[in-house]
């Protein structure tokens, strides 16, 4: 088998630059380990920023997002029972974040691939990436028992955090740089309306809580628990007790309650892995970065890094110069870091450490009443939520 570009993997990262070189007339086959059913029932993010809603709008995957997406204009930061509104528009020239979650993203990216191409093979069992370092690298893969090999002039490596493309690159020109944080997230899916229209996102002397929603019925709520801990661990009403203690307000909000249908726990660690590129493979997404969840930037980091690789890809084809391939890892990287930089920020200020000291709080309270009081750090927060110009 034999095609331009092989992309491994069919994530948001994979289909997205999928339909993007689809677009732009270039040839490209989409490996997948799992099966299509897989890929459209995992739960991951949620909230898409404005540079990720326009880039989905271009490539003709805006229908059911515009008719099912929830436009948010603002984020509440809750502190010291206390509750404070950022507004977006105001703050960032006009732009806003989107809740729509990537199982949707990639049920719409699937069935564009399914009417109108370029192919995506379920239960593709990518076993290693050969001869990166030359003109002519491979993709060796095992489908219906069968092992196979796809012979492409690139590589895109979308193909997650345990993957196999970026064991591809040699320990002797990759440099990790990371951090693993002492505490996780415990997730839930409910079937109840949010309570609230818009992400609220609370800090608490007892650790962090984040009322999110993936619809109007179906809310998707958080709470930071210790490093290692299990879903097992909390009964459903001793999560909602939880919550309803640390998204409390003086002004006598309340939390809706309702049956829990899932439960999870997220690690959290912040990881970069350099350089994006290896001769002709290329790392997209999570294969090459991480970043903790608070700041919502996963999905849209993705997106980011396969738009500069599309446009890439789309000008050598166009003029015959590798210049913006060869500026790729440079490229990403520069919104990458500031990516992290956000997300470390973020996460630092909202989740109390397992030895934190008084100390500790007051600086925390004080960096949440400076956000909430002086306009210059409001929109940072802004700026940084709703997202860096893609590319």
């Amino acid at each position: 088998m034999r095609t331009t570009v092989g992309i491994v993997g069919a994530g948001p990262a994979g289909l997205l630059l999928a339909r993007l070189l689809r677009l732009a007339g270039i040839d490209c086959v989409v490996l997948e380990c799992r099966d299509r059913a897989y890929v459209e029932r995992r739960q991951r993010a949620g909230v898409l920023e404005q540079g990720t809603t326009d880039v989905l709008r271009a490539a003709g995957a805006g229908e059911r997002l515009d008719r099912e997406g929830l436009r948010h204009d603002g984020i509440e930061l809750r502190f010291g029972r206390r509750r404070h509104r950022i507004g977006f528009p105001d703050l960032t020239g006009g732009r806003r974040v989107t809740v729509y979650a990537q199982t949707e993203v990639c049920k719409d990216l699937i069935a564009l691939a399914e009417t109108d191409g370029p192919p995506v093979l379920f239960d593709a069992e990518v076993l290693a990436v050969e001869d990166a370092d030359t003109g002519a690298p491979r993709v060796r893969f095992r489908r219906d028992g069968r092992e196979e090999v796809l012979e492409c002039a690139y590589v895109a490596g979308c193909d997650g955090f345990h993957g196999v493309c970026r064991a591809a690159v040699p320990a002797a020109v990759s440099r990790v740089f990371g951090r693993a944080y002492p505490y996780a997230w415990l997730g839930v899916l409910a079937d109840v309306p949010p309570s609230h229209d818009e992400l609220v996102y609370a800090r608490h002397d007892r650790g962090f809580a984040l009322l999110s929603m993936r619809s109007p019925s179906v809310s998707r709520l958080y709470l930071q628990v210790p490093e290692g801990t299990g879903p097992e661990e909390w009964t459903d009403e001793e999560i909602w007790d939880e919550l309803t203690r640390r998204l409390e307000t003086a002004d006598g909000w309340t939390l809706e309650r309702g049956p829990v249908t899932q439960k999870s726990v997220t690690p959290m660690r912040s990881y970069v892995h350099e350089p994006l590129r290896y001769g002709r493979l290329f790392l997209a997404g999570d294969a090459a970065h991480i970043v903790p969840p608070a700041g919502a930037k996963g999905l849209n980091l993705a997106v980011g890094d396969v738009v500069v690789l599309a446009r890439a890809l789309e000008h050598e084809r166009r003029t015959g110069s590798a210049e913006l391939l060869d500026a790729y890892s440079a490229t990403c990287l520069r919104r990458v870091w500031q990516a992290e930089r956000f997300s470390h920020d973020l996460t630092t200020l909202l989740h109390r450490a397992p030895d934190a000291t008084a100390f500790d709080d007051r600086l925390q309270l004080t960096r949440l009443d400076r956000i909430a009081t002086s306009r210059s750090a409001a929109a940072d927060l802004a700026e940084g939520y709703t997202g860096l110009p893609l590319g």
